[in-house]
């Protein structure tokens, strides 16, 4: 019986061709693993890579990457529109077919072990993984971002799961955690004006009483003159994107801004998408398992 595990880590670099050429090679190239998905954005100078594969494949791969990322990217000499506080930022695990949730969180531990033995970069355990209900939550972990991050873990309410009270010199620290699903998700606006997708985005997100399973912020999009606001969604179930579309489109009014597109990082279930479209469409009694045809035919 066949285990899969999902990992989509992420990196802070964007721009630079043989770096990022680099990590794909690494992923495709470990026994075991599957590279399902990668891309990278200029403006957010960020990469997103989503492997697949069997627990000691995505264990060695998630490792490897974690040392070639400490190895090769500087956060002294990097900035960009994401938020970040790591060379690899985040490592998710996510349970995809006959895997626990449980045996996710043992991974990431395990992976956590290696990455600050091997690199000297403090982990942070989240989400599921979280010793605390204080860390679950991967924005407040980051918030300070790297150059604040020694000032941060000064306090003992900081200090990391893994590794020494402070952050490495050049690959700062590390988020890694067993999660479910997660859809990043991203609404452009027609405005060069970042404040106005930062209200809207403050007003949509859960910590700003906004959608539950929402988290976003507002992006400068210095490549296309546009502002962004950017999300992750962590329950599509719970939160359809659909809803978070139209509570932008509302929001955006006030200010006399509109959308002008949207996107996807990565990958994402094909029902967030169908659930959408049964929005918009105004389907009535739509059978999930037998009228859409790739479902109806496995």
């Amino acid at each position: 019986m066949t285990k899969l595990v999902q990992c989509i880590p992420n990196f802070s670099e964007g721009r630079d061709s043989a770096i990022m050429d680099a990590i794909v090679e690494i992923a495709k190239g470990t026994p075991g693993v599957s590279l399902l998905d990668y891309s990278a954005d200029e403006s957010h100078n960020r990469m997103v890579v989503t492997m697949v594969g069997d627990i000691a494949g995505i264990k060695t791969a998630a490792i490897a990457l974690a040392e070639f990322a400490a190895a090769k990217i500087d956060l002294t000499r990097h900035s960009g529109e994401h938020p970040r506080m790591g060379a690899v930022d985040v490592i998710p695990f996510v349970p995809i077919k006959n895997v626990t949730m449980e045996e996710c969180i043992e991974l990431s531990k395990e992976v956590a072990a290696a990455v600050t033995e091997k690199t000297g970069i403090p982990v942070f355990l989240y989400e599921e993984s979280a010793s605390s209900d204080g860390r679950k939550n991967l924005a407040a972990i980051r918030r300070g971002e790297f150059e604040g991050m020694a000032k941060k873990m000064a306090k003992s309410i900081w200090k990391p799961d893994f590794g020494e009270a402070a952050p490495h010199p050049t690959a700062g620290v590390v988020a890694i955690g067993a999660r479910m699903p997660l859809i990043a998700f991203n609404v452009n606006l027609n405005t060069a004006d970042v404040d106005i997708a930062n209200k809207i985005a403050k007003v949509v997100r859960a910590s700003g009483g906004g959608l539950q399973f929402c988290k976003a912020i507002g992006i400068m999009l210095e490549d296309r003159g546009i502002a962004q606001v950017s999300m992750n969604m962590v329950n599509f179930e719970g939160t359809p994107l659909y809803r978070a579309v139209e509570m932008i489109r509302f929001e955006a009014r006030r200010y006399g801004v509109e959308i002008v597109g949207t996107e996807l990082i990565g990958l994402t279930p094909a029902k967030a998408l169908i659930d959408t479209a049964e929005y918009y469409l105004q389907l009535e009694n739509l059978d999930y398992a037998k009228q859409i045809l790739e479902n109806h035919l496995l």
